[in-house]
């Protein structure tokens, strides 16, 4: 018995060497289970951004391709400005302005193509044409300006504080300029006016405008008149104001011309020789059939209107009633027909203080003529 007692001591120390080794290690993992993951301490600044992606994907390329450009680029890029975490640099104004020079160049050349094609592959008239194609411009260039912003990578939430202001002055200035487009647009839809049309405009002052449209553009139509003066007439100006189109439906036009002879003049007679000299004027259409008519009793003469018709108003409207007034004229003088001008007959009154005005000035007359 007391040989065994050994033994147990030594298992006893043993055991309580095992449980020992597994509280510390318990204790161990308790230690590193509570002990924190250290974080990275904040810098004190953030990451910028570049406003144009595009810029900083081309400086990236550049740089990996050639080392002598690519230092060029690092200093442009090197001269910037940064707004909160935008950074705005020479580098990306140089880019932005290539990318708007190439968008302009194929936003032209697209719509020039576009107006070929429309031209050869379409049937349209002159107005459906003009209408067509200025759509396609529109459509092309709003396509290409999409393109590059898609091409510039711009953030647009780095413009988000000025977007409010910028959007109300762009909606207040170029208010006219869009309600010119659509007004363009719409006369171009209903054809109420197109390219080769006469037709004459009162503004708002009373001022007309007479002439012959040209092209219908943009924001304007262009009006030449007979003295070959060109006026820009707003489009919006034509949807507002009244207008007189001479060849709205058909181009056929009646003039009139005002005729007064004299009181003893035979009328029948004069009558057939206004006729013929309207006849007789290369530009007036023999249907619908040129009239004479009385119009009434002047106060020196009768008063006569030719109404005769041409097709042609855009060649103008003075000279053809010069042309019949010249003819009228010459067959008025080889039938002794006269044409009177105004005349007034005075007759005075029995008055005493006008005898002795007129007794006055003849006992002047007399001592004036004794004197000589």
């Amino acid at each position: 018995m007391t040989a065994n007692l050994p033994a147990a001591v030594e298992d006893t120390a043993l055991l309580g060497a095992s449980d020992g080794s597994e509280a510390s290690g318990s204790e161990t993992g308790a230690e590193a289970t509570a002990t924190p993951t250290p974080t990275p301490s904040p810098t004190g600044s953030e990451e910028v951004e570049n406003a144009v992606g595009a810029a900083e994907n081309i400086k990236e390329a550049v740089a990996s391709e050639n080392t002598t450009i690519g230092s060029v680029i690092e200093t442009l890029d090197s001269y910037a400005i940064e707004i909160g975490q935008t950074h705005i640099s020479l580098w990306s104004a140089s880019v932005v302005l290539m990318v708007i020079i190439g968008v302009g160049f194929f936003a032209r050349v697209g719509s020039k193509f576009s107006h070929f094609l429309l031209a050869k592959l379409s049937r349209f008239d002159s107005t459906q044409q003009l209408l067509a194609e200025k759509l396609a411009t529109v459509a092309v260039w709003a396509l290409a300006i999409l393109i590059g912003i898609d091409l510039l990578g711009i953030d647009l939430t780095a413009l988000a504080v000025f977007s409010g202001a910028f959007g109300l002055a762009i909606g207040f200035g170029l208010q006219k300029t869009f309600g010119n487009l659509i007004a363009g647009i719409i006369l171009l839809m209903d054809r109420s006016i197109k390219p080769g049309d006469v037709i004459s405009v009162t503004d708002s002052s009373g001022q007309e405008s007479f002439g012959q449209i040209r092209k219908i553009g943009i924001r304007a139509i262009s009006v030449v008149t007979r003295d070959r003066t060109e006026y820009l007439i707003p489009n919006e100006v034509l949807m507002i104001n009244q207008v007189v189109n001479w060849s709205y439906s058909s181009k056929d036009v009646r003039v009139k011309v005002a005729v007064g002879v004299s009181y003893g003049t035979d009328m029948e007679l004069a009558e057939k020789l206004m006729l013929q000299a309207a006849k007789d004027t290369p530009r007036v259409l023999d249907r619908p059939e040129t009239r004479v008519l009385m119009m009434g009793f002047g106060d020196s003469s009768v008063d006569f209107e030719i109404r005769c018709w041409i097709q042609d108003p855009e060649e103008g409207m003075g000279n053809m009633r010069s042309e019949v007034l010249k003819r009228v004229w010459k067959l008025f003088q080889e039938h002794d027909i006269e044409i009177p001008f105004p005349q007034r007959d005075l007759n005075f009154k029995n008055n005493e203080q006008f005898e002795q005005l007129i007794s006055a000035i003849t006992q002047r007359v007399e001592r004036q003529g004794k004197a000589d």
